[in-house]
């Protein structure tokens, strides 16, 4: 074999672990919870295991809609009220700019594309969603997927690398391509399986994707590939969740179980990745002053909240990464042979 055909399959093989280490940092390393939180006006920080209260990560923010941990360690939080993403050091929480990007109307939830540029859903009817150099906040595209879009909040970045939003009043979710901001397609068509009022979504490590049902108080399960609807993945049940209210955002954690905001009823609750059964009421509404969530993201712990990029997992990245391995030992065990 050719030195040529040798050195290009270790930089594919090295490309694909920097991928996936990019990938599945936050997870990984996830040791603090972040919740923006409505009535406080606040981004609280909790631990990520125990969900004990730890303190607020950055400054007052008045109606903080979204948030997420950039992949230069930095946070980017908006604040809805002023139509407004703001930039925070990710370590210190110390804003290192205001105005980062201004003027996308009713900012909501963000989310990193593959090529490091930031998405922001406006919340209007008709909504939109504005794709930014995730470097200097100026706007590159808008998109408002024909005026489907009504009152959007909730956005993830997919597995294959393109942007999928929660259609809010829509009840639906649409498809956006990752690197050119423009639309695609409805993903999950509006009202399947008794989808209402789309908030927050995110998809799992097994792929699928899992919206909440705003007005009907479940978690939503659907196909990650083709958007058909698979189950009620979680709903308030009876016990520990029973409580659960108005859900807002959803996330995994680094222990593979989901957790939702329950904007309603103040809380955070956790429920078992694989079944949906419900865990605990991870934070209890009054913690650390938490009383209505709306958006939740997770980064590993330094002193007032800190980050790495946060973009939900990529099974398809994860192969990769484990191929890349595999071919890393054939090859170093052929060398030694």
């Amino acid at each position: 074999m050719s030195t040529w055909v040798r050195l290009s399959r270790y930089f594919a093989v090295l490309g694909c672990l920097l991928m996936s280490a990019w990938v599945f940092a936050s997870a990984c390393s996830a040791d603090s919870l972040y919740v923006g939180d409505f009535d406080a006006g606040q981004i609280l920080q909790y631990n990520a295991t125990t969900g004990a209260y730890i303190g607020t990560f950055g400054p007052a923010i008045g109606f903080p809609l979204g948030g997420a941990f950039g992949p230069n360690g930095d946070f980017y939080a908006v604040d809805d009220n002023i139509d407004t993403v703001l930039l925070l050091n990710g370590t210190t929480g110390a804003t290192i700019n205001s105005t980062f990007a201004t003027g996308v109307t009713d900012a909501a939830g963000v989310a990193f594309g593959p090529t490091g540029n930031l998405f922001v859903v406006g919340s209007s009817t008709p909504g939109l969603v504005t794709m930014l150099n995730g470097t200097t906040g100026a706007v590159i595209s808008t998109s408002d997927a024909g005026g489907i879009l009504g009152d959007p909040e909730g956005i993830t970045r997919g597995p294959d690398g393109n942007i999928y939003v929660a259609g809010g009043d829509g009840a639906d979710v649409q498809e956006f391509n990752g690197t050119t901001g423009t639309y695609i397609k409805e993903f999950v068509a509006s009202g399947s399986g008794g989808l209402m009022s789309a908030r927050g979504l995110t998809f799992g490590p097994d792929g699928n994707l899992y919206v909440t049902s705003f007005d009907t108080d479940q978690v939503l399960e659907y196909n990650g590939t083709t958007g058909a609807f698979i189950g009620v993945f979680a709903s308030p049940g009876t016990g520990t969740c029973s409580t659960m209210y108005l859900p807002r955002d959803v996330q995994f954690g680094s222990d593979g179980n989901l957790f939702v905001t329950s904007y309603g009823s103040g809380d955070v609750f956790e429920f078992n990745g694989s079944t949906g059964a419900c865990v605990s009421d991870f934070v209890p509404v009054g913690t650390g002053g938490i009383s209505a969530p709306l958006f939740l993201t997770f980064g590993p712990t330094s002193t007032t909240g800190t980050p790495t990029a946060p973009e939900p997992s990529s099974i398809a990245l994860l192969a990769c990464a484990l191929a890349a391995v595999a071919a890393l030992k054939r090859r170093n065990s052929q060398v030694s042979a």
